[in-house]
């Protein structure tokens, strides 16, 4: 599909603090800033790279609240395609479940302002499907 860009790995951590503190360790500059935490715990963070791709780290529970197909066992990572449009993850979704690939989480409109959708690639790892963000759709998020 034209316009789709690899955009992001986002690692689900058993313990975000414990994944985040590593990642310091290595040298990695984590604004505290970046961390996005609700109820006394960290769920997100961003960490920007040199060029057009980003690690993302969530928690488990922030995947859970987001991916209905979250399963421990397919993984702890989902590789993120950018695509131009809300309704091109709408499209492309219903054009990979037509060639018989596994969905994970149908299109939905994400709390942080993207339309977003999870499928399987041939080996089981998940693929986040995402339009660009956008800011006046932002909603509260689930309660984690």
């Amino acid at each position: 599909m034209a316009g789709a860009r690899f955009s992001q790995i986002n690692l689900i951590a058993h313990d975000l603090k414990a994944t985040l503190a590593f990642y310091r360790r290595l040298g990695l500059e984590i604004p505290e800033g970046a961390v996005w935490e609700s109820g006394g715990h960290a769920h997100h963070a961003t960490l920007p790279g040199p060029g057009p791709v980003e690690l993302q780290l969530d928690s488990r529970r922030l995947a859970q609240a987001s991916n209905m197909g979250f399963a421990a066992e397919r993984g702890r990572a989902v590789v993120g395609v950018e695509l131009e449009s809300r309704d091109a993850v709408d499209a492309l979704w219903t054009a990979l479940l037509e060639e018989s690939v596994q969905g994970l989480q149908p299109p939905y409109d994400a709390f942080w302002g993207a339309r977003y959708a999870i499928v399987e690639d041939p080996d089981g790892n998940p693929v986040g499907l995402m339009s660009p963000v956008d800011p006046a759709r932002r909603s509260a998020p689930p309660a984690l």
